[in-house]
């Protein structure tokens, strides 16, 4: 997937996740998760890309590494609501499965970069 088509993404779902928090509740609850749920499912396009714009690749390896914890965290705030009954299940089916794609793609994005980083550390081996 490219850089682009996983911005236009990261950002789609911050648009689904802004309308999800406006069927939420208003009650203590529902206020309360919404706001969580608003934090980390926009956090995830934010850095991922704070990502892109990254000076090193240690700098790319860890932001990548905070958006996929951003996505995990998205996905506790979903369960959250599930689970709480603030919402049916449906509606949350689709967002919980691209929250669960994104965490992946960036989980892994951030194993390979990191996995680079560390091969680009070992000392060459010259052949005589």
């Amino acid at each position: 997937m490219s850089k682009t088509e996983l911005l236009t993404r990261t950002k789609a779902f911050s648009l689904r996740i802004l309308k999800l928090v406006d069927h939420l509740p208003r009650t203590t609850p529902g206020r309360a998760i919404g706001n969580q749920l608003v934090r980390s499912g926009t956090s995830i396009g934010a850095n991922y890309r704070a990502a892109c714009r990254s000076r090193s690749r240690v700098e790319f390896a860890a932001r990548l590494g905070i958006v996929a914890e951003e996505a995990d965290e998205t996905i506790y705030w979903l369960e959250l609501i599930r689970d709480g009954e603030l919402l049916p299940a449906k509606k949350l089916t689709e967002l919980f499965h691209e929250a669960d794609e994104l965490t992946a793609i960036f989980t892994a994005g951030r194993r390979t970069s990191s996995r680079n980083q560390t091969s680009n550390l070992k000392p060459q081996t010259s052949s005589p």
